[in-house]
C-alpha cells in the first residue's frame, strides 16, 4: 500500500496539471496514466492537429504567392512528411511532460486504474503495464480521465480504422484523400475539413442544425460558412444522416435534409458528432458516483457526491477544452491544500482553428438578449484595418456584446487572421470586470490587427473611428 496526498487519474492537461500545482503546493503527488502523457490533447488533438492545420495553411499560401508579388515554380507535398511531423510535435510535447514530472518529483505509474471504496478517498487499484497490480492510498483522488469520440453504431457512426474516422484516424490516414465527408461542424470538424480541404480534397460538412459552428455567434457562423465555401469546402445543414456505410470505393452517406433524400459517397468519412466521457471500468458504479449524461456530476469546488474524491476537464462536462481542463485542475488543487482558489467561473475562451480562425468568450448577441439584457453591439470588419490589409488577411471581423446598463462586456466573437491569439485580450478583460470605459481608454498598438478589437469597442458606443 503506497500513501500519497493526492492520486490523479489521468495525465491529459488537466491531470498533469493538477499534479505539478498539488506538488508545488507540497502535497505528495502520484499520477496515473494508462496511455501516454499528455493525454488525447497532446498526443491525438489539441497539439497534433495544429501541426496538420500549419503544415495546410502553409501549402494553400504558396497557391496565392503572387498576391504578394512572389514567385514559384510549382507546389507538392509529401503527405507521409506532413502526418510524421504533425506525430514528431506530439511526441516532442508528451516527452516534455515526463520531464516536468520528474522535476516536480511526481510518481508517475504506468497503467490502468480502478477505485475501490475506502477512506479518506477511495483507494486506487493500477493494474500496470509492466504486469502485476499496485494499490495506491491517498487523502484524496481526482479524475481527469477526460473523454472520447462520440459514436452511433445504429447508424454506422463508429470508426473502422479504414474508411471512417474519428479524429484518431484522421491525424493518421496512410494518404490524403481525395474525397471526404465530414459529419459534424463543430470545432473539431471543421478544423480537419480546413486541413484536408487546404491540401486539395473535396470536402462536404455534413450538421444536423441549422447552421455551422452552432455554438457560436450567428454573425460568425454565416460568415464562416461563406468564407469556406469560397475556399470550395461544400455544406448541408439541418441534414439528419439516415446511414453511413462502407462501399467498394470508399463510404456513402444517406441524408435528409429539406424533405428531401440525398446520398453522398466519398473516399473516407469523419464522425465529429460529440464526445462521451471516460467513466466506464473505473469502478464509479459501486462507489455509488452520480453521472449524469455521460459526465461526472461536480460541484463549484470540482468534488463528486463521494468523499475525498473529484473530478476535472472532460470527463466533468462542457465545455470540453483543454485550457478549461487545466484551470480546473489548478481551481481543485489548491482547494484541497486548503489555499484560496482559482476563479472557477471565470470566462472561458474558445477557438477553432480553421482558416480563417474562430474564436469566442461570453454570450452570443442572443444569448444576452434571450437572458433579457438590453445590450449594445459594435462590429469592426478586418477589411479596414491597416495591418490586415498589408498582411493581405481581409476575411472576417471583431464583434463585441456590451450590458447597456452597467457597460460590462459580457461576450466578444472574432473571425479572421490569427484571431485565437487575440481572444486573450478580451478573456482578461472580461476576468477584471472591464467596462467599455477601460476599454476605450486602453492603448493599442499600430498597426496590428488587434486594433480592431478596440474599435469594435468604440464602434459599439457609436465612436468607431475607422468605419
Amino acid at each position: 500500500m503506497s500513501d500519497f496526498d493526492l492520486i490523479v487519474v489521468g495525465a491529459g492537461p488537466g491531470g498533469y496539471v493538477a499534479a505539478i500545482r498539488a506538488s508545488q503546493l507540497g502535497l505528495k503527488t502520484a499520477i496515473v496514466e494508462r496511455e501516454a502523457l499528455g493525454g488525447i490533447c497532446l498526443n491525438w488533438g489539441c497539439i497534433p492537429t495544429k501541426a496538420l492545420l500549419k503544415s495546410g495553411e502553409v501549402y494553400e499560401q504558396l497557391g496565392h504567392l503572387g498576391d504578394y508579388g512572389l514567385k514559384i515554380e510549382g507546389r507538392s507535398y509529401d503527405f507521409t512528411k506532413v502526418v510524421e511531423r504533425s506525430r514528431g510535435v506530439a511526441k516532442q510535447l508528451s516527452s516534455g511532460v515526463a520531464f516536468l514530472m520528474k522535476k516536480h518529483k511526481i510518481d508517475v505509474i504506468d497503467g490502468t486504474a480502478v477505485l475501490q471504496k475506502s477512506a479518506p478517498a477511495p483507494k486506487v487499484v493500477v493494474t500496470l503495464k509492466a504486469g502485476g497490480t499496485r494499490t495506491l492510498q491517498a487523502k484524496s483522488v481526482i479524475l481527469a480521465t477526460g473523454a472520447r469520440a462520440r459514436t452511433i453504431p445504429a447508424v454506422g457512426l463508429a470508426p473502422d480504422g479504414d474508411r471512417i474516422w474519428t479524429y484518431r484516424e484522421a491525424l493518421v490516414p496512410k494518404a490524403c484523400p481525395k474525397s471526404l465527408i465530414v459529419i459534424g461542424s463543430g470545432a473539431i470538424g471543421i478544423e480537419f475539413a480546413s486541413f484536408y480541404r487546404a491540401l486539395g480534397a473535396d470536402v462536404t460538412v455534413i450538421e444536423a442544425l441549422d447552421r455551422i459552428l452552432p455554438v457560436e455567434d450567428a454573425e460568425v457562423s454565416a460568415a464562416a460558412q461563406k468564407a469556406f465555401e469560397r475556399r470550395g469546402l461544400k455544406f448541408r445543414v439541418a441534414a439528419k444522416v439516415g446511414k453511413l456505410a462502407k462501399t467498394k470505393a470508399g463510404v456513402s452517406v444517406d441524408l435528409e435534409a429539406g424533405g428531401k433524400k440525398e446520398t453522398l459517397e466519398a473516399d473516407a468519412a469523419i464522425v465529429a458528432v460529440g464526445i462521451d466521457g471516460n467513466v466506464e471500468n473505473l469502478g464509479l458504479e459501486d462507489l455509488g458516483v452520480k453521472i449524469d449524461r455521460g459526465h461526472v456530476t461536480i460541484d463549484g469546488h470540482c468534488q463528486t457526491n463521494v468523499a475525498g474524491l473529484y473530478a476535472i476537464g472532460d470527463v466533468a462536462g462542457p465545455p470540453w477544452l483543454a485550457h478549461k481542463a487545466m484551470h480546473e485542475g489548478v481551481h481543485c488543487v489548491e482547494g484541497i491544500a486548503g489555499f484560496p482558489s482559482a476563479n472557477l467561473s471565470a470566462p472561458i475562451p474558445g477557438c477553432t482553428y480553421s482558416t480563417p480562425q474562430i474564436a469566442s468568450i461570453g454570450l452570443t448577441e442572443a444569448q444576452a438578449k434571450a437572458d433579457g439584457r438590453e445590450v449594445k453591439v459594435g462590429r469592426f470588419p478586418f477589411r479596414v484595418n491597416g495591418k490586415a490589409i498589408a498582411a493581405g488577411e481581409l476575411e472576417g471581423f471583431v464583434k463585441t456584446v456590451f450590458d447597456a446598463k452597467t457597460g460590462a462586456l459580457i461576450g466578444a466573437h472574432m473571425i479572421g487572421g490569427e484571431v485565437t491569439e487575440m481572444i486573450q485580450g478580451y478573456a482578461v478583460a472580461m476576468t477584471l470586470e472591464a467596462t467599455e470605459a477601460e476599454l476605450m481608454a486602453t492603448v493599442f498598438p499600430h498597426p496590428t490587427m488587434s486594433e480592431a478589437m478596440h474599435e469594435s469597442v468604440l464602434d459599439a458606443y457609436g465612436r468607431a473611428l475607422h468605419l
